[in-house]
Formats: C-alpha cells, structure tokens, sequence
C-alpha cells in the first residue's frame, strides 16, 4: 500500500485514509481481547468510504432494513423499515435512498434528520448475507430519506437463521405501546423465546466529522432463549453471549465509551416489533461465561423504557432453519 502524505489518503481499494478506520473504543477493545494487529489488519482492507457495487446491488433486493439512529437525548434506538424489492437504492456508490421513514410513534424518527449519524445493516436472512453501513443523513423527505456513507463493510454469515418471507394481508391498526422499566409477561416471554436481535450503539462523537465516529447497528443470534430475562433494582435486565466474531467490536467499543443503547427484537411469526432502549455493560469475566456454550464474553442490558409496535413486519417468515455455528452454542437453563 502506498501513500500520499499531503492528502493523508492510502491507495487501497479498502480504507483510504492513513489513521485507523476504528475509534478509541473500538481499539480498546481489539487491545483488551488481543488481537488489535489482526483487527487493524482486515479493517484496513474491508473497510471502505464508499460502498462496492455488490452492496449496492444488494440492498436494492431486500423488503426490510435494520436501522440504528439517535433520538432527541442521544439515546440509540434500533428500528426496521420494510417495503417492496427496490425501496432500497444506490444512486452513487457514497449514497443510500431509502423510500420508508420510521414511524412518527418510534423514537428512531427524531434521528432522521438532516446531518444526523445513522447506521443501517441489511440482511438478506434466507441466504444469511449480511451488509453494514453508517453514514450520515443527507436529506429527508415524506417519502423517505438518503445517507450518505462514512463506512461500509460486509459481515460473515454466522449465527443468522435462515428464513424466507412471504408478503401476509395488512393487519388492522393498533396503537404502539409504551413500555416502562420494568417489562410485562409478554415482552419477557417474547425476548425469551428470541432466536434474533438488533442492537443499536454509538461513539461519543457520533455526528461529527470523523467518519469513524457514528451510529452502529448490529446483528445477535443464538438459540432460541439465548437471551436471559431477570428482574434488576432499576429495572428488567437482559443477559445475552456474545460469540466468536470479526474482532472489530464496532459493537463492543461504542459501548465501551458510552454505554447507551438499544436492542430490537423482530416478531418473526406475528410481525410485532419490541424495540427497547436501556445501558449495556460488557461482562468480560463473569462466571456465566464458563456456563455457556460457545460464549466469550457477556452483554448485561438494563431496560430504561421500550416500545411495542404492532404490525410493524407485513411478512409471515417460514420457520428458521438454523444457523450451523448455533449446534455449538448453548441456552440459559
């Protein structure tokens, strides 16, 4: 790799600048597990400014988008937005048009504005393809609105059931619920039946002019009941493993610098979306590391308040075929 130290850009075909596509957090976190050479390693090279034209193709074929985006307090909030094949699309390789907004019951909405960090990850599940993006809002509209790219990289395919979504006749109206602290029995029940998640992260210095400052939003997978439910003195606590990954704790490392996040569970079978928002803590050795299967490390999520949105997926899924890393994984007994 060469460079051109006036412009402080590299001649690569993956991350373009000199400094490190990762922030404090992030390198932290490579430093702590040990392997920040090999992380910086493979972030130079899949890491991108722009997005390839594979990506592009990508998103152009999906009917849902995963987005993470900031509400009025800074507090990250995971959504999903659905639509037909080509709501999507990739007008030039720094820009994504999303034809859907988030509704204006979902906190998400305040962040789709103008400026404003953002990150979307798209999943294509029956193929278990993965694409991840942040950038920042470029414009809105009623009919929806477009990012422009920061960072765009590709995810490997584990831990994602497989599933295929067939269209299903429109619901009726039902009002979004708002939720507390402290969940009911059917928002327990619903995360611990959860086979999937999303969670919605963000660097302090999200917004800013550092491309890698910004929003993330990721995905979790594991067996069905992977994620713990239990009562907390602030609130209901959720306790998930997190497993063997890229090592880039895109994740991890916004957590690590500012604990406020948001998970998103999709209702597979019913099209009810539970979005919640709360503070997320890494356990790195906590004694239920060694209890379960395949975890490295733990997630500890305090739930602060939460949404249910009815209807909010139009998609009967077919049952999840699942994904064969989970074979190696375990459940909360």
């Amino acid at each position: 790799m060469t460079s051109d130290p006036e412009s402080g850009r590299a001649s690569s075909q993956g991350w373009p600048l000199l400094t490190s596509p990762y922030h404090a957090g992030e390198l932290a976190m490579q430093i702590q597990d040990g392997t920040a050479n090999l992380a910086e390693r493979m972030g130079r090279r899949m890491i991108r400014d722009h997005m390839p034209d594979q990506h592009r193709t990508f998103f152009a074929t999906l009917p849902t988008l995963f987005v993470g985006a900031l509400d009025g307090t800074g507090q990250p909030w995971a959504s999903v937005l659905t639509g037909p094949a080509g709501f999507l699309h990739s007008p030039d390789p720094k820009l994504l048009r999303v034809g859907a907004l988030p509704g204006p019951d979902d906190p998400a909405r305040q962040g789709i504005q103008p400026g404003a960090p953002v990150a979307v990850i798209g999943v294509e599940f029956h193929t278990r393809r993965r694409n991840r993006m942040t950038g920042k809002v470029a414009s809105v509209d009623d009919a929806g609105f477009t990012i422009q790219v920061d960072q765009s990289f590709g995810n490997c395919p584990q831990y994602i059931q497989a599933r295929n979504p067939r269209y299903r006749a429109e619901a009726p109206a039902q009002d979004t619920v708002r939720l507390g602290a402290v969940l009911d029995s059917e928002g327990r029940d619903r995360i611990a039946r959860a086979d999937t998640l999303f969670i919605a992260s963000a660097s302090p210095g999200a917004g800013g002019p550092d491309p890698v400052e910004g929003v993330d939003v990721s995905h979790r997978g594991g067996r069905p009941g992977f994620v713990r439910v239990e009562d907390g003195p602030d609130g209901t606590v959720l306790t998930f493993p997190d497993f063997n990954g890229n090592r880039a704790f895109n994740t991890f490392g916004n957590i690590a610098v500012n604990p406020r996040a948001g998970l998103l569970f999709p209702g597979f079978e019913d099209g009810i979306v539970l979005s919640l928002a709360g503070r997320a803590e890494i356990l790195w050795d906590d004694p239920a590391i060694e209890t379960f299967d395949g975890a490295i490390r733990m997630v500890r999520f305090v739930v602060a308040e939460g949404r249910v949105f009815p209807g909010r997926i139009p998609f009967a899924w077919s049952d999840p075929e699942p994904a064969p890393q989970i074979a190696r994984t375990g459940r909360w007994v």
